[in-house]
Parts: structure tokens; sequence; C-alpha cells
């Protein structure tokens, strides 16, 4: 019999990382694939991205959880509704494995449905730190309900071994951005134009930046910052990618409307989807802000990434990585540095610490030799680190 597999998918740039997985489980006899969309997929103010999932994949089903607000409260409640409607769904599918990448806080909430429904969890990617971030504590909460793990880097695997994982169900594999980069074919920079509708006769940056949420009453303050710093220097364009629909990313998105609408030098989009994002990249000047993608793809392109705050702190990441306090001569000071003819010679010759772009097949193949041979054993035996 196939085995059924539900995917869990949420946001814009957790649905790109998926993907080369989602085919590759897609394609498989051995396994029936049921996605399911929650989260920012469905919101109109995030770009309805649910229909880049349509246009890949059959939706198993959606699940709507967003509320009008971004309040803690009402992302608590938003947590409420993902259980009891993921509840519902789990109760009716009875999939042999749930699937889940990241450490947000919907993901928290499905794999709680899914440890009540006794239903076995595959997690990517654990054992990494983002110390300025909820996420750090709903990243290793989710370890801990989850029965397989796929980690980016061998340090990551220690870490989840820490935590008391089994080394034999903890897996290195890479990060799936790097294997997206490689097979991926971008778009040309006129084909890239077209698509956004904007020219980029001139170099460009591409921003992202997501509130710190162990920050609080700190958003619009920390982004007037980068503002006022990317202000200064006209004679560069910007992208703007919006924020995730974390606790005041409204207050981010909201500020970054008026920019727009007063710098004819910066454009807006709510979401670029994989393709177009990374194509952004490979033309770009460099990234600013404090998304992942600034550590984990940005370094494969050879290009300057500009990381303001503690959101990622404690993230692996490559000598391509300025680390900046989120005030505007620190940030005006890493545009500097990052121009240099000697950082100039580090990006030529950086190395990207996340993996061989391999990682969609040894995910597929570990997932088969545990479901196909039935080793999933949900009595989890602590695993304890020998002291010396």
């Amino acid at each position: 019999m196939k085995k059924t597999i539900s995917v869990l998918t949420a946001t814009r740039a957790e649905y790109g990382l998926l993907k080369p997985i989602l085919q590759k489980l897609n394609k498989a006899e051995e396994f029936d694939l049921r996605i399911a969309v929650t989260g920012m997929h469905l919101s109109k103010e995030h770009g309805l991205t649910y229909r880049d999932v349509e246009q890949d994949f059959v939706i198993d089903k959606k699940i709507d959880i967003l509320t009008d607000s971004d309040t803690p409260r009402s992302i608590s409640k938003s947590m409420g509704l993902a259980m009891a409607g993921f509840g519902e769904y789990f109760e009716e599918l009875q999939p042999d494995l749930l699937l889940v990448l990241g450490d947000r806080y919907e993901t928290l909430a499905v794999c709680t449905a899914a440890v009540n429904a006794r239903i076995p969890i595959a997690h990517l990617y654990g054992g990494e730190t983002t110390e300025g971030a909820v996420d750090e504590c709903f990243r290793h909460a989710i370890t801990k309900m989850s029965y397989l793990h796929f980690t980016s880097t061998e340090e990551y695997r220690r870490r989840v071994i820490q935590l008391g994982e089994a080394p034999e169900r903890v897996f290195s594999v890479g990060a799936i951005g790097i294997e997206n980069i490689l097979q991926t074919e971008l778009l040309s920079k006129v084909e890239l134009e077209k698509s956004i509708g904007w020219k980029l006769e001139s170099p460009f940056a591409v921003v992202t930046f997501h509130p710190v949420t162990l920050e609080d009453n700190k958003v619009q303050e920390q982004f007037n910052e980068l503002l006022k710093a990317i202000d200064y220097h006209h004679e560069l364009k910007y992208i703007f990618t919006k924020a995730n629909a974390d606790a005041y990313g409204s207050a981010i998105n909201t500020m970054i409307d008026q920019f727009v609408q007063n710098n004819s030098n910066s454009i807006e989009v709510a979401s670029l989807g994989t393709v177009r994002y990374l194509s952004a990249l490979k033309y770009c000047s460099m990234v600013i802000g404090n998304s992942s993608s600034g550590l984990i793809e940005a370094p494969s392109f050879h290009i300057p990434t500009i990381n303001i705050g503690d959101r990622q702190k404690g993230r692996l990441r490559a000598d391509s990585v300025i680390d900046c306090e989120p005030m505007e001569h620190e940030i005006l000071a890493a545009m500097e540095e990052s121009s240099s003819d000697n950082f100039r010679t580090i990006l030529r010759e950086v190395i990207n610490p996340y993996g061989d772009g391999k990682t969609s097949d040894k995910v597929v193949d570990i997932i088969k030799d545990y479901l196909q041979k039935d080793k999933i054993n949900l009595k989890k035996k602590f695993y304890d680190i020998t002291w010396r």
C-alpha cells in the first residue's frame, strides 16, 4: 500500500524550499502526497501565494488561520485555529508522516496537533539558532516533537542530538536553498525586469526585514534606521520584499509602502517567489536586512549580505556576511565595507557552508527507508550524551 505523506506549507519562502522534495515525493510510486496550505499563503496582504502552489501541485486542503491583526494575542489565536483545523484534518486523513520545514508559530501548532494524533513528524531544519526571534524556542520544541530530523550542517546535527534525539534518526543533508540555486533555471536580467515591471539599469539591492520578535516595540524604530541608511544611497535601486506575518510585521509593510511611494528608486513586491528571488540575487549588488536567505542562499552568488540586528544571531554564516546593529551609521559602514577592494576579494573566494545541492534526494531516500520498512516507533528514548 502507498504511504500517505502530509506536507505543511504556510509561507512563500518555505514553499520554495520544499518544492524539490515535493516534486520527488509526488513522482514516487510508494507515496500518496497530500499538501496542506495555511498561513500567509491564504492572505491577500501577502500575495495569495497559495496560487503558486496550485500551479505546481494539487492542494489537498486549505486551512485559514490568520486573523485581522498581528499582535501577540492574535498570533496566539491563529495558533489555536491551526491546532483545531489541523486536528480535524489529521483525524480525517490519518497520514503516515507529516513533513514540515522551519520554525514558525503555525508550524509549532500544526506539529502539536500531529503529536496528539500520533502522527510521526519529519522536520527540516532543526539545530539552528536565531537568538533574536521566538522562532528559536519554536524550532527546538518542534525538534522534540519530531521523529526524523534533517539538518543543514553537521554542527546543527550535533545540536539536535544534544537535545536528546538518537543519532541514527538525525541526518545532515545540507540546505535545500543551495539545491534550488544549482538546479533552477533563473531568469535573464531582461526577463526579471519584465516580470517585476521595473528597469534594473542601475545597481540594486534586495531588502527584506522581518520583526525581531524578542525585542518589544522596536520594530518601527529599527526599520526606520534601515530606511534612513538606504535613503543616503540614491545611486542604488531597491527591491523590497514584504515582511512575514510575524508580530508587528504589518508595521514594516506600511513603512515600505510609504517609502516606495516617496522614492522612485524603490519598488515593493509582496512575494517574488523562488525563481524571481534567486534571479534577483544573481544580479543584485547586495542583500540588506535580516532574512535567513541572506545567510544561506546569498553567499552562493558571491554577493555581500548586510545582516542587521539579532534576528539571525547564532546562525552559521559565510565570510560574505557583514553583521551590524540596527543603527543608521552602522548600516552605512557595513554598506561601505561591502564595496571595498578587500571585501570584493573575499567575495570571490567565499565558500557557502550549507551543503552540496543534493538535499532533496537524501531526504526522500531516508523517508522511503523508514516508511517502507516500518522503522518508526513513536516511543522515543531520550539519548543522553556522556559528559567527560
